[in-house]
């Protein structure tokens, strides 16, 4: 059968019948009975119910979030290609981007909390704050007041909080120092306060609602990020400040998302440091958050607060910040209900010794509560600390140090003890040195050499403890205790693995398998203990430096080119407890491999070390013996930059020049002081004073080079006739006037007669004359 060949367009449906209008029947109201018991009242309908928590300000246009999507693609781009800013110079790159970043404010207001509670538009705003002047970020902080209860607390607007708590120190340190940008004053706007009286608005915002903002998931980074606004001192460094506001899993997400920095140049966006001393209004605010949570949770919700994973580390900066502002011997605060009472039994009877607490023995152990036990011990007063000490760590100190968790607690616990406290830990430890070194768990030793060092004491115990670790009892065995320490391993161990690499025969063009075993690889544990040992006392530092001398300077340069390794040569040169002589010994070491030291990413780092801390005459004896391997060095990848400060060329042609200029550059900088104002008459003219300013030759090294040496030969060499005391014609080149003035001639006279040039003025025949 053909084919039906169907038309386009489309089918027409009939048009339906008409029908009567259907009445809509109301649903009759049920009875009493089936509304449940009489006294349940359905309550009236609060406009906070309807709110969406996931956008409580409401949901931000599409075509609004398209727009931010772009902003965001081009300050990703900006801020990735930073170190490509103003190639062009025709044009200024920052006005460009203000100009655009103008236009991404202005649609911005209006929207700012809508923006900060959306998915993706709150990290371009997190983006976009690192850019923001301080006149902006006072704005943009304003226009959130009122909300931050609701903010903090979100998914995603609580990250926008923190970023602008985080970039606040710069704009409330400038402000400190009475830095305020111009602000045009309009009386319909009302007066924009500043961003210090806008953070006190936020924390007195958040006082009635900060008790349970400590426990909640999204508040607690945002209260951490404000309690190192208001107290830096809380954090001792910065390392340490961003691992307290962030936890690993956000610091990596938030790794992934490039570089947030200022899009801006350099030289106008550079951020001032941040506050160290925080405005007194920031220390009452501080102190007012520690006294709310002291009048709103009792003794036993505060312990509870210890063990939990949200609220830990807020109550870590809360004791800090109590530690800094001297409460902690006030009577019921936060440190004494962690330590169960311990501080008020030691202020009422300092000799008394109080019952052990199962509480902190847990503290001790807990993989959670351990981070705050280190706060406690650290911060803690010292009466508390010594019963704290006799109580739960003496006698217990060999099973606390093998613990995996506890370990740190008592290295900790160390950084603070007497010289009586650290002998009684090394007699006590004496016997589990090694089984730590085993196990990798260097924390306690490195702690306990640290002590001993900043003490000035215990070196003797600490040198025992040291041998005992790594089983190097006679001299022929301490002279491999640098390796050992570096690769954890004992003498046997040592030896051991050294015999085994040796059977192993290396394939022919890759480096020896010992090279490249992982076990054999230097461990930063070890280059830690290294260079803490170097910071102790003579003659206790004497047992690494005796290690290092015996080695050949073959495993040197070994050293020398790991990045591991090579620090503990750095320390060698640092630390201010090694005698110079052996510094000297060590840079005259390395004379004639100084060109294998700096063929190296890491020995040309070491090279530049060396470099620094010699004389003139050890950097004479370096410099002579690379002469022999300047074209080595110059075709060097690393080593060229070395040659730089060697200049050789001076060096081979005129010595004593270059020995005054490396004298120069060792000399230390003398700080700058400026000369006292010369008065002047009133009368004085600024013309003639600039005049008498161009002529004056003090400080002026042309004039300094032709009234010295050259001086002297010029009134020899100037041909004057005697008669009219003016130069002859045939002393001027050919071809000039000779009507020249008598400073011009007298210069000519004295380029003639410079040195090297001979006595005579007629044409020269032989070559340059030395």
């Amino acid at each position: 059968m053909p084919k039906e060949h169907r038309k386009r367009g489309k089918k027409k449906k009939p048009e339906p019948e008409w029908q009567p209008p259907v009445q809509e029947l109301q649903p009759e109201p049920l009875p009493q009975e089936s509304a449940g018991p009489s006294w349940i009242v359905p309550g009236p309908n609060h406009p906070e119910d309807d709110v969406n928590p996931e956008a409580p300000f409401g949901y931000v246009d599409v075509d609004v979030k398209a727009y931010f999507r772009t902003v965001d693609v081009q300050i990703r781009d900006w801020q990735d290609n930073a170190a490509e800013a103003g190639t062009n110079e025709d044009s200024d790159p920052n006005e460009e981007r203000r100009m655009f970043f103008v236009a991404a404010l202005t649609e911005m207001v209006g929207k700012e909390k809508q923006l900060a509670t959306d998915p993706d538009c709150s990290l371009i705003l997190e983006r976009m704050s690192y850019s923001m002047d301080d006149f902006v970020r006072r704005v943009f902080v304003d226009s959130l007041i009122g909300s931050y209860d609701v903010l903090v607390k979100h998914r995603f607007a609580s990250h926008v909080c923190q970023t602008l708590f985080t970039v606040a120190n710069q704009t409330v340190a400038r402000e400190k120092r009475g830095i305020f940008p111009t602000v045009s004053e309009s009386s319909e706007k009302g007066e924009l306060r500043t961003l210090t009286q806008l953070i006190v608005d936020v924390c007195e915002e958040l006082f009635p609602v900060f008790a349970p903002l400590i426990m909640d998931p999204f508040a607690s980074h945002v209260i951490r990020a404000l309690l190192l606004l208001l107290s830096p001192s809380s954090v001792p460094s910065h390392e340490t400040a961003q691992n307290a506001m962030r936890s690993k899993k956000s610091a990596a997400w938030k790794a992934k998302q490039g570089s947030l920095k200022s899009v801006f140049k350099e030289g106008e966006s550079k951020g001032d440091p941040a506050i160290n001393v925080p405005p007194g209004v920031f220390t009452e605010a501080a102190r007012k958050f520690v006294q709310v949570v002291r009048s709103e949770l009792d003794e036993n919700e505060t312990r509870a607060l210890a063990a939990d994973k949200v609220a830990s580390p807020t109550l870590q900066m809360l004791l800090a910040v109590e530690a800094d502002q001297q409460m902690t011997e006030d009577a019921d605060s936060l440190m004494d209900r962690v330590l169960v009472g311990l501080i008020s039994s030691s202020r009422e009877d300092p000799t008394g010794t109080p019952p052990v607490s199962d509480y902190l023995n847990t503290l001790l152990r807990d993989p959670t509560s351990s981070h705050l036990l280190e706060t406690v011990v650290a911060r803690c007063p010292e009466p508390a600390f010594c019963i704290l000490w006799a109580t739960y760590l003496k006698g217990n100190l060999p099973r606390i140090a093998a613990h995996p968790v506890a370990n740190f607690v008592l290295a900790k616990a160390l950084e603070r003890v007497n010289a009586a406290q650290l002998a009684e830990a090394c007699a006590e430890l004496q016997n589990v040195w090694g089984k730590l070194i085993q196990t990798s768990r260097t924390g306690v030793l490195r702690a306990a050499i640290d002590r001993a060092a900043t003490l000035n004491a215990c070196g003797a115990e600490i040198t025992e403890a040291i041998f005992a670790a790594f089983q190097t009892m006679t001299p022929e065995e301490r002279n491999v205790l640098v390796p050992c320490v570096l690769r954890l391993q004992t003498y046997q161990e040592l030896q051991a693995a050294m015999k085994a690499a040796d059977n192993i025969p290396a394939e022919a063009g890759k480096a020896h398998p010992r090279r490249d075993s992982s076990e054999h690889e230097p461990k930063v544990q070890g280059a830690v203990l290294l260079q803490s040992l170097l910071r102790l006392s003579e003659p206790h530092n004497q047992l690494v430096i005796a290690s290092l001398n015996s080695m050949s300077i073959d495993e040197i340069l070994l050293m020398a080119h790991h990045a591991i390794s090579s620090r503990v040569l750095d320390a060698l040169l640092d630390s201010v407890t090694v005698h110079t002589k052996v510094k000297r010994q060590f840079v005259l070491s390395f004379i004639g491999s100084y060109h294998l030291l700096v063929d190296d990413r890491i020995g040309s780092r070491v090279g530049d070390r060396c470099w620094a801390f010699s004389d003139t005459y050890l950097k004479e004896k370096i410099a002579r013996s690379l002469i022999n391997q300047e074209q080595f060095l110059a075709g060097s990848y690393y080593g060229k930059y070395f040659a730089r400060n060697l200049n050789l060329y001076l060096l081979q042609r005129r010595p004593e020049e270059w020995r005054t200029m490396q004298s120069e550059r060792n000399r230390p900088e003398q700080p700058k002081v400026s000369a006292a104002p010369t008065t002047q008459p009133a009368d004085a003219i600024p013309g003639k004073e600039r005049k008498k300013r161009k002529r004056n030759t003090e400080g002026n090294e042309i004039e300094e080079l032709f009234s010295g040496a050259m001086g002297k030969k010029m009134k020899r060499a100037a041909l004057v006739d005697t008669t009219t005391a003016e130069p002859k014609s045939s002393a001027l080149p050919s071809g000039k006037d000779t009507s020249l003035d008598d400073g011009l001639a007298d210069v000519m006279g004295a380029i003639r007669a410079a040195p090297g040039e001979g006595k005579g003025h007629g044409k020269r025949k032989g070559g340059r004359s030395s």
